[in-house]
């Protein structure tokens, strides 16, 4: 068996406790259907590769994925990103896997396609997304705070697009007072909204 990147074993031992037997057992069952995969990361998340890559995993804050590269082959091109990044929605426990036999079915297919070099089809562009509306509070907020604005304004639209569904998602004000207040520190650092998820290759 090949043997395994230290990189990826720092990953999981880094990720929120739940995602720990999540990333663990997605690992053993790719090495199990592909003996000779070869392990690396991607996007600073663990990747499976077998003739171009075969998976990757990630860990988030509340939930793991699953991306199969060649989805869209196996599941259709409608499978995937509609609530969660990967094929297999939100997954919290193992459970919300397939059963090891059917995951590593869905593997061999995918292996199958890399092998024959197959390509994804191409995804219809996006439809328009309508201009981000930023509250009001925000808007004041970032103007008494000249740091903290000039991040935001240098911002991406997911950036800036997950900054303000955070704040509008409060289901109080006082935790929408908080999670503002939060939101200008980090913002004043330069930092996004999930940047203490992200994780660099070493």
């Amino acid at each position: 068996m090949p043997a395994h990147d230290k990189r990826i074993d720092a990953y999981i031992a880094k990720s929120p406790e739940f995602a720990q037997p999540i990333l663990k057992h997605v690992r053993s069952v790719v090495h199990t259907a592909c003996p000779d995969v070869e392990e690396t990361l991607k996007w600073s998340a663990p990747a499976y590769m077998h003739h171009g890559i075969l998976c990757i995993t990630a860990a988030f804050k509340a939930h793991c994925a699953l991306v199969i590269w060649k989805g869209p082959l196996i599941f259709g091109t409608d499978k995937r990103g509609k609530e969660a990044m990967g094929h297999f929605g939100r997954l919290t426990k193992i459970s919300d896997l397939p059963a090891k036999k059917m995951l590593i079915g869905y593997l061999k297919q995918a292996m199958k396609l890399n092998e024959s070099g197959a390509k994804t089809p191409k995804e219809k562009p996006a439809a328009a997304k309508k201009p981000l509306a930023v509250p009001a509070y925000l808007r004041a907020a970032l103007a008494k705070n000249k740091q903290a604005k000039t991040a935001f304004d240098g911002f991406s639209p997911s950036h800036k697009r997950e900054y303000v569904q955070w704040l509008t998602e409060a289901k109080t004000d006082a935790t929408r007072e908080r999670r503002l207040a939060t939101a200008l520190e980090w913002m004043s650092k330069g930092k996004h909204r999930m940047w203490k998820y992200e994780r660099k290759s070493r």
